[in-house]
């Protein structure tokens, strides 16, 4: 299991996540697509990588709107492996 980050981690961290959000326990981001099916095909590939870190973010599809809310349950808040999924999440919409 990840370790939870302190208060003084998630701040500074979150600062350095381009467009990421603090939102209580989560870090959220929106993430627009020019059609329906590329946003769908980013929703796949990173269902796919969370799948194999075994680590799942909440996922809301509406229309070109994707949106992405990450914490670690059995952590009580977020962990390292939150920010390095969110990371990743940022390269594969880079690349779509």
């Amino acid at each position: 299991m990840a370790n939870r980050l302190s208060e003084a981690e998630v701040t500074s961290t979150v600062a350095e996540l381009t467009g990421w959000k603090l939102d209580g326990k989560f870090i959220v981001k929106k993430y627009r697509f020019r059609e329906f099916l590329k946003g769908v095909a980013f929703v796949n590939e990173i269902a796919a990588l969370s799948e194999e870190k075994n680590h799942h973010p909440f996922i809301a599809i509406d229309y070109k709107l994707v949106t992405l809310r990450l914490t670690s349950w059995n952590a009580g808040g977020l962990t390292d492996l939150d920010v390095a999924l969110a990371k990743n999440y940022d390269v594969i919409y880079g690349k779509i």
